[in-house]
């Protein structure tokens, strides 16, 4: 079947699996390094749809990109700033990320709107309201945002959410501004500290990233560096619920368990038995688990990226599970898809409630965005009999070599 993932369920994982780059971190690395007068390298770049489509993007600024097995290359020295309208801007949201970045370097960015998975509303006027705040101007008209100003100036920018989106692209827009800039209510998630640990490194003069306030001092120029991406939490959060549903004992290494402790303490929570180290984290099989109340919350607490994974494991839990999604409520398209497995699923109110435990059955599903995805395969590989994820384009935007990983672990998917 085309675009399909197909999962004959019901078997027990075991073995060991490595995560890769960090999806959340590459999509800003990629854009940033056109702020760039040289040579970047990154290492640990994941190999997934979402860095296929940036790179386009870098090609069409006249940007030379050398792909080598997990790491890129990216020459900026014959950049050419031009209208970013190729198809591959309305593949992922991540695409915005070039607004900041092209505003910063050259004081001027056109791009067409972004795309990606639909979550709900997703505004970015918080990034408008940052660019404005630094002395651009911002216009929108007939599907292109134009961005422009005479100089950027440093100033003091309060974010009414801590937004992920809007810090980076402040922070990008920011390095190259007079004066020093000031994000306050700035998002703490360890993407951002990778992204100001690689400007950094190019020559930014940035501080307090990973804390609600964000210092940019305005440099003149940046060079290019060497950057390694950090491990991929959401990567390592699905393979670890993933592990706690079905494994008999399962080893998921290259994590940073302080990436993932509101999750990993709402695992323990529920009964899942974990030896955790450094660097990895080691699941047992349990044979009973507890339904649990999850609120989905900013950095460090719950992802709201890993609310759908977790649904699938709490159809297996005794009682009443409870997630309200505080990031983005509209998050439950997966449900309608847990409910064809057989799942008890409820949404009222902003609240998801999962019954349990229930035997699951395998199916023919959707894949409606990227961790819908991530929890239909968890829900399949649990579920008896034979189930059919498609549009399984969306899960490899965000899930380097899942099949090959799940084989190794010993599913039987195709």
């Amino acid at each position: 079947m085309e675009d399909a993932i197909v999962i004959n369920g019901g078997k027990r994982l075991n073995g060991e699996v490595y995560i890769s780059g960090a999806k959340n971190a590459t999509v800003a690395l990629i854009p940033a390094t056109v702020l760039a007068d040289g040579v970047v390298t990154i290492f640990d770049v994941p190999n997934i749809s979402d860095v296929e489509a940036l790179v386009t993007l870098l090609r069409e600024l006249n940007i030379d990109v050398i792909e080598k097995k997990n790491h890129l290359i990216i020459d900026t020295t014959k950049i050419k700033n031009t209208t970013l309208d190729h198809e591959a801007v309305g593949k992922l949201r991540a695409s915005y990320y070039f607004m900041g970045a092209l505003l910063g370097r050259y004081k001027y960015a056109k791009i067409r709107m972004s795309g990606g998975c639909y979550l709900g509303p997703r505004p970015i006027n918080l990034h408008l309201k940052g660019f404005e705040a630094l002395g651009a101007k911002v216009s929108y008209d007939d599907g292109y945002y134009e961005i422009k100003a005479d100089e950027l100036v440093g100033t003091n920018i309060y974010l009414d959410f801590a937004s992920v989106g809007a810090t980076i692209n402040i922070m990008m827009a920011a390095v190259f501004a007079k004066g020093r800039t000031i994000i306050e209510n700035a998002a703490k998630e360890p993407e951002i500290i990778d992204l100001s640990s690689m400007l950094n490194k190019m020559g930014a003069h940035i501080r307090g990233a990973g804390t609600s306030e964000i210092v940019i001092d305005g440099v003149e120029h940046l060079g290019g560096c060497i950057h390694e991406i950090i491990p991929d939490r959401i990567e390592a959060g699905t393979y670890i619920i993933m592990a706690a549903a079905v494994a008999e004992k399962m080893t998921i290494k290259n994590v940073i368990p302080q990436h993932l402790e509101s999750m990993l303490l709402k695992l323990s929570e529920m009964g899942v038995r974990m030896d955790i180290g450094l660097d990895e984290v080691t699941v047992y099989h349990t044979d009973t688990l507890n339904g649990v109340e999850v609120k989905t919350l900013p950095f460090p607490g719950f992802a709201t990226d890993l609310q759908q994974p977790i649904s699938a494991l709490m159809t297996q839990a005794f009682g009443v599970s409870r997630i309200r999604d505080t990031i983005y409520p509209e998050r439950y398209k997966h449900l309608h898809e847990l409910a064809l497995l057989g799942a008890e699923v409820d949404y009222s109110d902003g609240l998801i409630s999962i019954s349990g435990p229930t035997s699951l059955v395998g199916t023919t599903v959707t894949a409606t965005d990227l961790r819908c995805g991530a929890c239909l395969v968890i829900a399949g590989l649990i579920a008896e009999g034979t189930t059919i994820i498609k549009d399984a384009y969306h899960i490899y935007r965000g899930y380097e070599g899942i099949k090959e990983k799940l084989l190794k672990l010993g599913a039987d998917v195709r």
